[in-house]
């Protein structure tokens, strides 16, 4: 079930670092070396198979940039909101 506009946007307000950008949501997480940013998908991956729900994931260096969509609803949906707040709690434990 997609989430309206006023739900998303209530949403997005309640998670950290996370913006819409087009029809995902997205964030960068940045790390202090190359090796702590892989953790962190290693953790990203473990977190999505578990309630597959599987995110873009891009790794430049030091940076991970995750983006999130339900391509079967074409939108945002609850599960969307879900992972982003998993994989914020995985963040704070790799740091």
């Amino acid at each position: 079930m997609l989430l309206t506009e006023e739900e998303l946007i209530e949403q997005i307000g309640k998670l950290e670092g996370w913006k819409l950008v087009k029809n995902t949501i997205t964030r960068k997480y940045m790390f202090s070396d190359y090796m702590k940013g892989i953790a962190f998908v290693d953790a990203v991956a473990a977190i999505a198979e578990a309630f597959d729900h599987h995110p873009h994931i891009t790794i430049d260096y030091k940076a991970v940039t995750l983006r999130l969509t339900t391509h079967e609803d074409g939108g945002i949906t609850p599960l969307d909101i879900r992972g982003a707040q998993e994989f914020n709690e995985a963040f704070e434990k790799a740091r």
